[in-house]
């Protein structure tokens, strides 16, 4: 019967992780797989049931009832609700990812990391990757966050900050430790509400004067979108108002813990998610600021 731990347990060789949905973050190894075990299942000492998502629960209860037969369940995860462990690079994230502190001190709204790792920010172990998710990088010490970057240096592939940092609690050095990054790399930031635009054009101003440019599509900003009360009018105008700091926006869309999603947002939320159609509207049209 699958159980939901408190913590992923550890398990040696044997370890099949099993996942609701592929991303573009699941691990592809022969032992990670997204669908039951089928007529030939591996070998496994034990099944890891990883659910990064509320709504994908039903699905990853499902799997776990089909796995069962070949080898003790577990499942966990964020999307449980459980507290993150130690990260373990290549596990439940395709090797590049890499995870150096859990937690955030903001309490967000529509965030459930406060909720689940609670308000201080844990520092972990830095592994090497090249894809930093960390909830809140620039919440952690300067010592751990040099750290982070020494090893980012050492990395041959193009950074990318796709976990997000926050524009409010960027500082010069900060900025100076991007920029020693070469090639530049791929640097998100997030405008959830609306008091996120004033630090998010200061940010923009602090890159711009680091080197870096809206041309190349390094400076990226996640735009939230979708939520109850929300407009597509004034979606599109945050937007552009993204665009207009500085950053190639993206819509993330909002979904309640099932998942559901209004189809005419999805829409919205796809045309706006493709970096060369979205960086060619925001050209055409001003936002109101």
């Amino acid at each position: 019967m699958a159980t939901a731990n408190a913590e992923i347990i550890e398990a040696g060789p044997g370890l099949v992780r099993v996942f609701p949905r592929r991303t573009r973050a699941t691990p592809n190894d022969a032992m990670a797989f997204t669908e039951p075990p089928g007529l030939f299942p591996p070998e496994a000492s034990a099944v890891h049931v990883s659910v990064a998502f509320t709504y994908d629960l039903p699905r990853a209860e499902w799997l776990a009832k089909q796995w069962q037969r070949i080898a003790p369940v577990t499942i966990g995860g964020p999307g449980t609700g459980q507290l993150g462990g130690e990260f373990v690079p290549g596990r439940y994230l395709k090797p590049g990812y890499t995870i150096t502190s859990r937690g955030c001190p903001n309490c967000c709204w529509f965030c459930s990391v406060w909720r689940r790792e609670g308000r201080t920010v844990k520092e972990l172990p830095i592994h090497d990757g090249w894809n930093v998710l960390d909830d809140n990088l620039l919440a952690c010490s300067e010592r751990h966050i040099r750290a982070v970057f020494v090893m980012l240096a050492r990395q041959r592939h193009r950074i990318e900050f796709t976990g997000g940092l926050e524009a409010a609690r960027l500082d010069d050095w900060h900025v100076d430790l991007l920029a020693t990054l070469t090639p530049r790399p791929a640097v998100f930031f997030a405008y959830d509400t609306a008091d996120d635009y004033e630090p998010l054009r200061i940010a923009g101003r602090k890159m711009f004067a680091a080197g870096f440019t809206r041309e190349s599509h390094n400076l990226r900003c996640y735009v939230l979108v979708g939520w109850p009360q929300d407009t597509m009018a004034a979606a599109e105008n945050r937007l552009r108002q993204a665009w207009l700091a500085g950053f190639l926006p993206m819509a993330m869309l909002w979904r309640n813990d099932r998942g559901y999603r209004l189809p005419e947002w999805r829409t919205f939320q796809r045309h706006w998610a493709r970096p060369a159609s979205v960086a060619a509207m925001c050209k055409e049209a001003p936002c109101k600021l």
